[in-house]
């Protein structure tokens, strides 16, 4: 019974730690946002506000999937 709790405990953590990957690898960079404040950006406020949906967006996904691959590592190490 403790393999499988054990094996499933294994994918679990798998599948979080490509899903934590992919989420940071699609946040945009904060440097792009500060150099585009210094040097003046051609972007609409509309534009900036649906960017700062996804990334809003993004940054809590990447918060829930840090706290859920922590809590199954925690599992992994009891078990």
């Amino acid at each position: 019974m403790s393999s499988v709790i054990e094996t499933v405990l294994v994918a679990l953590e798998a599948v979080a730690s490509v899903a934590l990957i992919v989420v940071v690898l699609l946040q945009s960079g904060k440097e792009a946002g500060l150099s585009s404040a210094i040097s003046g950006s051609s972007d609409s406020y509309l534009s900036k506000n649906k960017k700062g949906g996804l990334d809003r967006m993004l940054a809590n996904s990447t918060k829930w999937i840090a706290i859920v691959w922590i809590l199954l590592t925690l599992a992994l190490s009891l078990v």
